[in-house]
């Protein structure tokens, strides 16, 4: 499943250029994609990456709506980029990729937030995710 790590690493990377430069995340994605074609050393976007960044895209409001809803203590806007953007690629997969455990996306959440973020930030994460992880079923609504 290395595989499928690099393509969240990816996904989040996206989403944080997005967020960070004010761009629409679909935009961002297109902009990756066109590199890694013209620059051969570039690695490529993979379909994973493309399905959950197009993901978090359709559901971009519900999702930042559940955070800041959730988020105890913590608006949007104040928490750490780095954080918003591994919790919205983690809500978006936990909540609406039936194919993925439950378990496999807070895992990978974590470690994303261990290797980018501070170190208060893998508990945070954990800690929101497992929280959107009991709430499942009543969190799909569009």
């Amino acid at each position: 499943m290395a595989a499928r790590n690099t393509a969240r690493k990816r996904a989040f990377q996206i989403l944080f250029e997005a967020d960070q430069r004010g761009a629409d995340v679909l935009t961002v994605l297109a902009d990756w994609i066109r590199h890694a074609r013209s620059d051969t050393r570039q690695p490529p976007v993979s379909e994973y990456t493309m399905e959950l960044v197009e993901g978090y895209a359709e559901h971009e409001r519900r999702i930042d709506e559940l955070i800041s809803q959730y988020a105890v203590d913590w608006t949007l806007d104040r928490m750490p980029v780095v954080d918003r953007n591994i919790l919205r690629l983690g809500a978006y997969e936990l909540i609406w990729v039936d194919t993925t455990p439950d378990a496999v996306v807070l895992d990978e959440a974590v470690q994303l937030a261990k290797e980018f973020s501070t170190d208060d930030s893998p508990a945070f994460v954990n800690g929101l995710l497992a929280r959107f992880k009991e709430l499942k079923p009543g969190l799909r609504r569009v």
